[in-house]
């Protein structure tokens, strides 16, 4: 498979983020000079919101075009807007409030106290994607999404054996039995993380090892969500020493990450 993931082995979590904080200011100055603007997928949990405090403490932060860059999430709590465990919250604290944003360009999905009900909530940012989408196409070109991976093998808010994980027509589901609280989620489903030029999975910590290692020996996504993984361009896997411990050796890209200028799709 020409798509097939890139494993990329850091010494540890501080090194896993210092490297993709580098790259994504990079990055982004590279896709905003070609395309005049940038979408990215964030993602919570430890990891990700680690990377954005790395991205925000970068000697090069202020190098990156923040007004020009569009910021959607992968998947969301069903919590108050002021919420702790809202990822929004806690990407606002990491990073977004400290850089110039444009704030029409912060894609955030609904919270629990917005009015709406979790498949209202659902309908409402699958809108927001359409509205966002070039002429003739479905959703926005997303440059970059960033997702970490949990023991289980779960992405974003796709949980192994709940139908998320099979959604092949909807963009954005409602999770209401999560396996982890709280229950009730918001999620992009596969064929949007999968429609990104490059998605950037990151897991760290020996707890994750199984999960990755069968990822990539080939196991059923409705087992292991991270294995239907598969962006339009580029797939990297960044583990640390730990997380990588039940990869196979001819796995490993020695390699770097970012290669070429992107190509977007084109419209029909």
């Amino acid at each position: 498979m020409t798509n097939a993931p890139k494993v990329i082995v850091h010494e540890d979590r501080d090194a896993l983020q210092a490297f993709l904080a580098g790259r994504f200011i990079g990055r982004m100055a590279q896709v905003v000079g070609e395309f005049d603007e940038a979408n990215v997928v964030l993602t919570g949990g430890s990891v990700g919101i680690g990377l954005l405090e790395t991205i925000n403490a970068h000697p090069d932060r202020d190098l990156a075009p923040w007004g020009q860059i569009h910021f959607w999430w992968g998947d969301e709590r069903w919590v108050p807007r002021d919420h702790p465990d809202r990822n929004e919250l806690q990407a606002r604290q990491a990073l977004l409030d400290h850089v110039p944003v444009d704030a029409a360009k912060v894609h955030a999905f609904p919270a629990s106290d917005d009015g709406l009900s979790l498949d209202e909530g659902a309908e409402h940012y699958a809108a927001e994607l359409r509205a966002a989408a070039p002429p003739n196409l479905p959703l926005p070109a997303f440059d970059l999404v960033y997702l970490g991976v949990g023991p289980d093998g779960h992405v974003a808010s796709l949980f192994p054996g709940l139908a998320g994980i099979r959604e092949r027509d909807r963009t954005v589901v409602a999770v209401r039995n999560s396996p982890k609280p709280p229950p009730e989620r918001l999620t992009l489903t596969i064929p949007v993380i999968n429609s990104g030029a490059r998605v950037a999975v990151f897991a760290t910590g020996a707890e994750k090892a199984s999960a990755v290692g069968l990822a990539l020996a080939g196991a059923s996504p409705d087992e292991v969500p991270l294995a239907a993984v598969r962006a339009r361009r580029r797939t990297g896997i960044h583990l640390d020493r730990d997380a990588a411990a039940q990869v196979p050796q001819r796995l490993l890209d020695p390699g770097e990450y970012w290669t070429s200028a992107d190509e977007r799709p084109e419209a029909e």
